[in-house]
C-alpha cells in the first residue's frame, strides 16, 4: 500500500479544508501538460538514480501549471512531481541520472484543498480550481502560490473510487 504524506487539520470553511504540511522534498519533472513525467519520475524511485536505490511510492502525485515553491520563475510547461517518502531531507534523497527529474525541497506550510471523487479532467479540475479559489476570496483568505493536483490512486482504479484533491497554499 502506498504511504500518504502525513498533515495536520488546521481548520474548515464550508468545503475547504486548510491542512499544516510538514517539510517535503519532491522530485519532480516539466512536461508538456500531459502525464509525460510519470514515466521519468517511476524510473528514478525504481532505481534510477546515483544510489540505484528504490524508493518507496508516496501519495499523492502532484501536478501543477508552474514549478512548485521557485516564483517568479514562470513557465509554460506544467510540473509533475513525486513527494519523497517523509521525513527525508533533500541531502539524503539519491541524485537523479536523468537531468529532467529535479529535487524540489518545500517548506512547511498551509494547504487549503477541496476533495472530489473520479477522474482527473481538465473541466472538472477546472471547476473545483474555481470553487477554491471563490472559497477563499469569499471569507478573505489569501491565497499564496499556484493552484495544484493531488492524485490519490494509481490509473488501474476505477474513476468512481478516485480520490483526488485541489490545493493551493495560503496565508491566514
Amino acid at each position: 500500500m502506498t504511504e500518504t504524506i502525513p498533515y495536520e487539520v488546521t481548520g474548515k470553511e464550508g468545503e475547504i479544508e486548510f491542512r499544516k504540511y510538514p517539510a517535503l522534498v519532491l522530485a519532480t519533472v516539466e512536461s508538456a501538460g500531459d502525464d509525460s513525467g510519470f514515466n521519468l519520475l517511476f524510473a528514478y524511485i525504481s532505481g534510477k538514480n546515483a544510489a540505484k536505490d528504490s524508493l518507496q511510492m508516496t501519495a499523492p502525485v502532484i501536478t501543477s501549471a508552474k514549478i512548485p515553491m521557485t516564483a517568479p520563475v514562470v513557465s509554460n510547461a506544467s510540473t509533475m512531481s513525486f513527494v519523497m517518502p517523509p521525513g527525508k531531507t533533500s541531502g539524503e534523497i539519491p541524485e537523479p541520472l536523468d537531468s529532467k527529474v529535479r529535487i524540489v525541497p518545500v517548506p512547511e506550510r498551509e494547504i487549503a484543498v477541496i476533495a472530489f471523487k473520479g477522474k482527473t479532467h481538465d473541466e472538472e479540475v477546472k471547476e473545483v480550481e474555481g470553487r477554491l479559489l471563490k472559497g477563499l476570496r469569499d471569507a478573505g483568505i489569501e491565497a499564496a502560490g499556484e493552484v495544484f493536483l493531488m492524485r490519490y490512486n494509481p490509473p488501474w482504479i476505477p474513476g468512481f473510487l478516485r480520490h483526488n484533491e485541489v490545493g493551493v497554499e495560503v496565508r491566514r
